[in-house]
């Protein structure tokens, strides 16, 4: 792309996921608010943008959902309620009840658990001389940690995994969730509700019981809400953590400077999961509905307008991050905006950080002479998620 050719940016474009952060730093210096008639979208690409979107849910509302596909938007939405598509204060009750049963004390206690799955998949692979991250590790743990934490059993986890990735998957070219995507979420609809009514005839000691058992002032959580909260943890809390592992060894083999550093001092595990969640987060993009017309950069956006906030965008603004695109595991990454800010801050960062922390130091004991195939590595087709699909390794 010539600096005389005007940027474009095309969220649903396969090539925008090989390397978007060009395109973001194009949009940052000549395009802070961006307009995309085709798709009917406005995109705010700065740091202090993003951030004050995050927070203004007033001006902002994800009433609308915060996924750009036309399946996911509305009160009409095919993927049906999402736990993401509220704003205050429905967005504060459901919430508040939530953190009943999702509390820091349950996060907290499953880092044996987390530790010892870890542990399993590895050891599994000592000896084997290479194998595929995603499928051997990456993509298992997550999926583990989060159904232990619901009561799924081991058995459904696989296909629970499988209808996950085709609710995120698109073809190039394809511009909404596909019909496969739509009967996936149908299908692990359907298997929460199943399991809903098990647990209320014989609760466990899983967060699904605790959410139906969660209260506040006689306000319990309805069937709808902890379905729609079910779904966000296996769709969001797998496919999220399963991109930040496979992102933080294939960043960390491409900065053997920062490699050296790690085998140097392990205790930098923590900055090196921090880091990957700033440098190449798995979650690009976010949603918002505007309320009302608003100004950005001499530019009137008119209420009714979908504003998308480009969170990989606003993690590598030069005025925020000094020397923003490398990548230093040391750095302070305080104001990255990778869980969002405010209201909708992500209630699974704390899991997401213990799960990154546990599987690295375990990773780092048994491979850190690791080795990256790249002519085997396969990115992910999404419209938000960034990651590998496919990351082979020789150990």
């Amino acid at each position: 792309m010539s600096e005389a050719t005007p940027v474009v940016l095309d969220p649903y474009a396969y090539a925008f996921h090989e390397d978007p952060y060009p395109i973001y730093t194009r949009l940052r210096a000549e395009a802070p608010i961006y307009h995309n008639p085709e798709l009917d979208f406005w995109a705010l690409s700065r740091h202090a943008d993003v951030l004050h979107g995050f927070k203004d849910t007033a001006t902002l509302s994800n009433i609308e959902g915060v996924s750009l596909d036309p399946a996911a938007r509305g009160p009409g939405a095919q993927l049906g309620m999402s736990f993401l598509a509220l704003d205050p204060p429905r967005h504060t009750r459901m919430r508040g009840l939530v953190a009943r049963g999702f509390t820091p004390r349950r996060v907290a206690a499953m880092e044996p658990r987390i530790r010892e799955l870890a542990v399993r998949y590895l050891d599994a692979q000592v000896g084997s001389g290479g194998f595929d991250v995603v499928t051997e590790f990456a993509g298992k743990l997550p999926m583990d940690v989060i159904s232990e934490m619901l009561g799924v059993p081991e058995a459904d986890r696989a296909m629970l995994r499988t209808w996950a990735d085709l609710l995120v998957h698109r073809e190039e070219g394809m511009r909404d969730v596909p019909q496969a995507g739509v009967e996936a979420f149908g299908k692990i609809r359907g298997y929460f509700k199943q399991l809903l009514g098990e647990r209320r005839a014989r609760p466990g000691e899983d967060l699904l019981s605790a959410l139906l058992d969660a209260e506040i002032d006689g306000d319990r959580l309805g069937d709808d809400e902890i379905l729609a909260f079910c779904n966000l943890m296996i769709v969001a809390g797998n496919e999220t953590t399963t991109k930040l592992l496979a992102n933080a060894l294939y960043w960390l083999w491409r900065n053997p400077e920062q490699r050296a550093l790690v085998r140097e001092d392990p205790g930098l595990i923590p900055g090196w999961v921090e880091e990957t969640l700033r440098y190449d987060n798995s979650t690009q993009i976010l949603a918002r509905l505007l309320t009302r017309d608003t100004q950005w950069h001499g530019t009137t956006v008119p209420a009714g307008a979908f504003v998308l906030l480009l969170i990989g965008s606003g993690n590598r603004d030069e005025s925020v991050f000094e020397r923003p695109d490398a990548y230093d595991i040391r750095r302070d990454t305080s104001e990255m905006l990778s869980f969002g800010r405010g209201t909708h801050f992500c209630m699974g960062a704390a899991l997401a950080r213990l799960e990154g922390r546990v599987a690295l130091e375990e990773w780092w004991r048994r491979f850190a002479g690791y080795e990256i195939e790249p002519e085997g590595a396969e990115r992910v087709h999404s419209i938000n998620v960034r990651g590998f699909a496919a990351l082979p390794v020789k150990v």
